[in-house]
């Protein structure tokens, strides 16, 4: 289970990791897809650590496909997000500052399904995803999403 540590400037003691994450939106734009982990419960937008070999658009549709059992093709960049005062920190004991990049995906295949990474998804609308238990540095991602912007948040 990873849990998150904050401190001052507490990611230079930790390695740098790149992550990425996709929303997905239903047809009518009004939900958003999310998926339950199964190591911490929390809910959370699919997504995951980009591999050697593969570019971050790669990395996102094959976290998503692991995840959700979607197949999805990345449209467009709707974040970059690094906090240098937050760590995550695995049971492993292995510490990452994750620089995260959330992508807006579209469904071009697959079928929803529950893998051994998670224990529910499903589409929320914006009242539900307020009272659902989420990852922290998610909250600011969704937020960012429903803005709409046509530019990329970097935060």
């Amino acid at each position: 289970m990873a849990k998150h540590i904050y401190g001052d400037r507490i990611g230079k003691d930790a390695k740098l990791r790149l992550g990425c994450s996709a929303t997905i939106f239903d047809d009518s734009r009004q939900k958003i897809l999310l998926t339950k982990r199964s190591d911490n419960g929390l809910w959370c937008l699919p997504g995951g650590g980009a591999e050697a070999g593969e570019s971050v658009a790669e990395a996102c549709e094959r976290e998503t496909l692991e995840e959700t059992g979607l197949v999805v093709k990345v449209t467009k960049l709707l974040g970059v997000y690094s906090n240098p005062h937050r760590i995550t920190e695995y049971a492993d004991g292995n510490r990452f500052h994750i620089v995260g990049l959330n992508f807006e995906a579209e469904v071009l295949g697959g079928a929803l399904v529950v893998t051994d990474e998670t224990t529910d998804v499903k589409f929320f609308d914006l009242e539900d995803i307020d009272k659902l238990d989420l990852m922290e540095p998610h909250k600011q991602r969704i937020t960012d999403a429903l803005a709409f912007e046509t530019r990329a948040f970097v935060r």
